[in-house]
């Protein structure tokens, strides 16, 4: 269940559904993967609001899908409702995906490491895994495809952002540095939002950096949830933006009004 955030009238979920919303706009070609709830919200939260001209294929398949209501996956043809077409995911999707025709999408991992790379194949070694995860889904490819990159995890702790990953499933900047450009990839991860804060990345290191704290959170309790040292911006670190009452009234009541969005925190 989200977590309560006390004086507010919002709660954990909604504010990074919105948070991560307002990074998107109108030259936004987006699509998702499975259990991408918080993310398929911030598309159809963003489009109904500043974004209109935002385009999202809802399971990488149903072109500006818009659907009622969320299903139980978002992965499942139940929120393609409205799509003006449909594209053939194994040709069409990979050629408009090469071709720089969606230029943004947002993960999700077991573990993330400081730089933005994410592992969702093995915990432990490949040949002897303590656990063996779903896997990357495309995340090899598209990590290196796409040039906007937004990450998000509604449970911030050690075990997730750990300092050196099990398994690199998908590239954010690589080594740090000017690692990704070298290997003459475009862009990289934009920015993480979790269940405590936001953070982005160094511009020069390229290494994760603390941009604001969700209200009641300290930067003791995100350090202590990250399993390397997180870097600091230069003076406050200021609380993040509340949601607006007319994002709060979309979200809950055209977006997502089953809350189906819950579904990434039990």
């Amino acid at each position: 269940m989200s977590r309560e955030i006390v004086g507010a009238d919002y709660t954990i979920d909604e504010l990074m559904v919105v948070t991560l919303s307002r990074q998107f706009d109108n030259s936004t070609r987006a699509f998702n993967g499975a259990v991408s709830f918080i993310p398929v919200c911030a598309y159809l939260l963003a489009r109904r609001t500043h974004a209109p001209e935002l385009v999202w294929a809802a399971s990488s398949i149903a072109i500006d899908a818009d659907p009622p209501r969320l299903g139980e996956s978002t992965l499942s043809d139940s929120i393609w409702d409205g799509a003006v077409m449909l594209s053939n995911s194994p040709f069409e999707f990979w050629a408009y995906a090469q071709g720089g025709h969606y230029n943004t999408f947002a993960f999700r991992g077991a573990q993330i490491d400081r730089f933005g790379n994410v592992n969702n194949t093995v915990i432990g070694s490949y040949d002897k895994p303590k656990v063996r995860l779903p896997g990357g889904g495309g995340m090899a490819d598209l990590s290196c495809m796409i040039p906007s990159i937004y990450l998000w995890s509604t449970t911030h702790n050690p075990r997730i952002f750990v300092k050196k990953l099990d398994f690199r499933s998908g590239i954010g900047w690589g080594d740090g540095g000017q690692h990704r450009a070298e290997l003459g990839l475009p862009g990289g991860p934009k920015l993480c939002v979790t269940n405590l804060c936001v953070m982005d990345f160094h511009p020069d290191s390229r290494a994760m950096r603390l941009k604001s704290l969700h209200p009641g959170v300290a930067v003791e309790d995100v350090q202590a949830a990250t399993g390397f040292d997180l870097l600091l911006p230069d003076g406050d670190i200021p609380v993040t933006d509340a949601p607006s009452e007319e994002e709060l009234g979309i979200l809950r009541q055209e977006v997502d009004p089953t809350s189906m969005r819950l579904r990434e925190f039990q």
